[in-house]
């Protein structure tokens, strides 16, 4: 029996080559779309999910409540004391049995080291990132020694762990580095304890080196939360009992009287990369949101695919009807013709997949590039093939489930006497596929539009400040002494190229870490930030940053009140502030110029109030702004405005001096406009892949509309002819089709907008500031859909209504 279906499926199949063309194309988008999506969704699933002892490791995060507001941040409690650095959780090991390990590790841009750092033995030298990290790090991380000991990698203050690239960049092979000395910034010498191999793309952590923790801690002049705390638990510990425990054991030693409750949570640490958003001060959101997106999305294009196919059969079921018939009567169940036209489903979804395989081995490296990922030839992964086969099932049977049940329910008696006539109900369905169809696809056009418009919004507007033409060089080496940098500057200034230079403590698109007004520092009783009129435990979280007196010239920043710093004004270096608007607006300062603030034990007045610009992306709110000026820091940026067209002579202008006064260090820059850019990759490849998820739901559309007309024709062929007979136009009888089909894309465009409203409205609730959608994008959207239905409708229109009435009337 499965050979004569095989043979009957094998014959339509090569009978009717335009429609199986057709469906096995369709088919092919779908799942191709499907395939990619789930190998993108299996990638970002599969960050930090990769240590041995994964199901055990915890990230700790901070939940801050004062009144009427809860904020979460990762981080770990820390203090300074006697200019020694002291984690709160330090000992949180020995307080809680269930803890076995505790490992602080150090990350991100405000601390001093968070930029790359120089390396050198002999003539090399290269500039590499790296981080600190507390000894018991790769005991509890699964990143591969191939040299050394993980007990003792990062025990030794002296030592260094680098990676096997690091190894082969300054001394050829990870077991030729061990032991090895490298120089670290000119200024200190380290022994290599361990070679770790280059970490996978599925880590989240980022490093070509660590040294340990306690090497530097007494170098922090500051108190900073930017460390994260990773605890790995005991097998069958509870989670939640572990953070009583641990807030039991640390509310003793925060700072008291401060108005704000902080409370430790532990998250799993592989849902980190993918649930980094903070809700209500806890953990929620973030990637993840994409990957429902994005699975959401396969989901709809292989719904179209199936429906596509299920309006081709449907086309075709005349021409199949007296087969059914003839079957009936020749003792053919229910059942046998079920499992025929399943059979037949099937047969087009292998032949499909045969497509989306050589389509997924010829369109992998694009996928990467297009993504900025680096996934593997999936074809070698045992999870790829049942995926696959899985997937070919699942397609078969749900796009060969109408047509299988709507032919075999046909009678035979009705077929044989040539009258062939379809259920109201069923001419609905087939409407509400098509409806249906569409909506999606105008869902995925609106989402496209939004996207798109949302993405060159966050990347386009006006910061507050002129990035372009705006780069940075790291303070570091001989440019951390006055002498050198004040030397600098001046030469800079005078080059060709150079229109103004001036220094910061921080990039602008990364500017200051935010303090707490509340905050304690330096192991003092008072506050991080206090001002004049200041209610009792307010908490403010502020962003302070240093500059020289031309920062706010160099960056084209507007000036609301007051007055910019000025050398003119001898004190403005010991007692002046500026602060932006909204700093004025949460300090609830009124006439806030002269009113005295103070910042880390500096006192002084606030003498100008700067428009509000952002240091950051577009999905946070500007933060309240403190600055002051120190023409000269040992550390921080320096900020270099080139001229319009002359960053060439300007590079080489910088480059030139940076190497007489700074010869132990390699020369590195950095354009804001570039480092902007990156804080929206995700964003970027999102919009990439709406506009293809888009253009590919209304092709396979058009597919399936294409499928109905035809179907439509079949079954009014002899109207056509009589209507032509009868003297109707060929405009008149396009009209006469294009008007059903037209009005049921108007259906799917009232059902499809209010619900991609919603969707997208929700996806920008994300961003701090952002786009209005406009009504224009539903009409664009909706116009697009009723333009390309109309093409396509008219594509077999114009063929039908061309033929000679003669041969549609011929058999009566």
């Amino acid at each position: 029996m499965l050979r004569n279906y095989l043979k009957i499926a094998l014959r339509n199949l090569v009978k009717s080559t335009v429609f199986s063309a057709i469906n096995v194309i369709g088919l092919a988008l779908g799942m191709i779309c499907c395939l990619f999506i789930f190998l993108w969704v299996q990638d970002e699933e599969r960050v930090d999910n990769f240590h041995a002892n994964g199901k055990n490791l915890y990230t700790a995060y901070q939940t801050f409540s004062t009144p009427g507001k809860v904020d979460g941040k990762y981080g770990t409690p820390m203090r300074v004391v006697n200019q020694r650095a002291v984690f709160l959780l330090e000992d949180v090991k020995s307080a809680v049995p269930e803890v076995q390990n505790t490992v602080f590790y150090a990350t991100g841009y405000e601390l001093p080291w968070g930029h790359p750092e120089t390396f050198q033995t002999g003539e090399k030298k290269f500039k590499l990132e790296g981080s600190r990290a507390s000894p018991d790090f790769f005991k509890i991380f699964s990143y591969p020694l191939l040299a050394g000991q993980a007990e003792t990698a990062l025990n030794d203050i002296g030592g260094i762990a680098i990676s096997r690239k690091m190894a082969e960049l300054f001394f050829g092979s990870p077991r030729n580095a061990l032991g090895k000395s490298l120089r670290y910034e000119n200024k200190l010498d380290f022994r290599v304890t361990a070679v770790f191999e280059n970490l996978p793309v599925q880590s989240s952590l980022k490093f070509d080196f660590l040294l340990t923790w306690e090497a530097q801690k007494s170098k922090l002049e500051w108190a900073s939360n930017d460390f994260r705390t990773y605890v790995q638990l005991a097998e069958m510990a509870d989670p939640k009992t572990v953070e009583t425990k641990i807030n039991r054991f640390l509310q003793p030693r925060l700072a008291k009287n401060t108005g704000v409750t902080t409370q430790i949570g532990l998250q799993p640490f592989g849902e980190h990369y993918l649930h980094g958003n903070f809700v209500n001060g806890k953990p929620d959101g973030g990637r993840i949101e994409y990957v429902r997106i994005f699975s959401g999305v396969a989901l709809f294009i292989l719904l179209i695919a199936c429906i596509n196919f299920m309006n081709l059969a449907t086309a075709r079921s005349v021409k199949r009807a007296k087969e059914v018939g003839v079957r009936k009567v020749l003792g053919s169940t229910r059942g046998h013709l079920i499992g025929q036209f399943f059979g037949e489903a099937l047969l087009l979804a292998f032949l499909a997949m045969l497509v989306t395989l050589l389509l997924v081995v010829l369109l992998m490296p694009l996928f990467n590039a297009f993504t900025g990922k680096q996934i593997a030839s999936p074809l070698i992964q045992p999870s790829f093939w049942v995926s696959l086969l899985g997937l070919t099932v699942f397609t078969g049977l749900i796009a060969g489930s109408y047509p299988a049940l709507f032919l075999s329910s046909l009678q035979p008696v009705r077929i044989l006497k040539g009258v062939l006539r379809f259920t109201q109900s069923a001419i609905w369905f087939r409407q509400g596929l098509t409806v249906f169809q569409f909506g999606l696809a105008i869902i995925l056009l609106v989402a496209t539009i939004v996207v798109s418009r949302q993405t060159r919004y966050v990347q386009k507007t006006h910061l507050g400040y002129d990035r372009e033409n705006l780069l940075y060089v790291r303070i570091e080496g001989e440019l951390m002494t006055q002498r050198n940098y004040l030397l600098f500057k001046e030469q800079v200034s005078r080059m060709p190229g150079i229109a103004l230079v001036d220094r910061s403590s921080e990039a602008p698109h990364v500017m200051g870490f935010v303090v707490d007004a509340n905050d304690g520092a330096a192991n003092t009783s008072n506050d991080a930030i206090n001002w004049e009129g200041k209610e009792k435990n307010v908490s403010v979280g502020f962003k302070p940053t240093s500059v020289g007196f031309d920062f706010v010239k160099l960056m084209n920043l507007k000036v609301a009140e007051g007055r910019d710093f000025s050398q003119a004004n001898a004190t403005d270096s010991t007692d002046a502030f500026l602060v932006n608007e909204e700093a004025v607006k949460q300090m609830g300062l009124k006439k806030p110029i002269g009113k005295w603030i103070s910042a880390w034990q500096k006192k002084g007045h606030i003498i100008g109030i700067l428009k509000d610009y952002h240091t950051h992306s577009l999905h946070e709110p500007i933060k309240p702004l403190v600055m002051d000026v120190k023409e000269y820091e040992y550390f921080g940026v320096i900020l270099v405005r080139t001229e319009a067209g002359k960053t060439k002579e300007a590079l080489a202008s910088l480059g030139k001096v940076y190497k007489e006064l700074n010869p132990n260090y390699p020369f590195a820059y950095q354009f804001i406009d570039q480092e902007y850019e990156k804080l929206y990759r995700s964003e970027e490849v999102m919009a990439k892949l709406s506009n293809v998820f888009a253009v590919l739901a209304i092709l396979i559309s058009c597919l399936g509309l294409l499928g109905l007309v035809m179907f439509s024709t079949e079954q009014r062929t002899k109207e056509i002819g009589i209507r032509k007979v009868l003297g109707a136009s060929v405009s008149q009888i396009i009209m006469l089709f294009s008007r059903d089909f037209l009005r049921l894309v108007w259906i799917a465009i009232l059902i499809a907008s209010p619900i991609a409203w919603y969707a997208m409205n929700q996806w920008l609730q994300s961003f701090a500031y952002k786009i209005d959608i406009a009504w224009w994008i539903f009409a664009a959207s909706g116009f697009g859909a009723l333009a390309v239905t109309l093409l396509t409708v008219s594509f077999q229109s114009i063929k039908t209504a061309l033929m000679n009435p003669v041969k549609s009337l011929r058999s009566e």
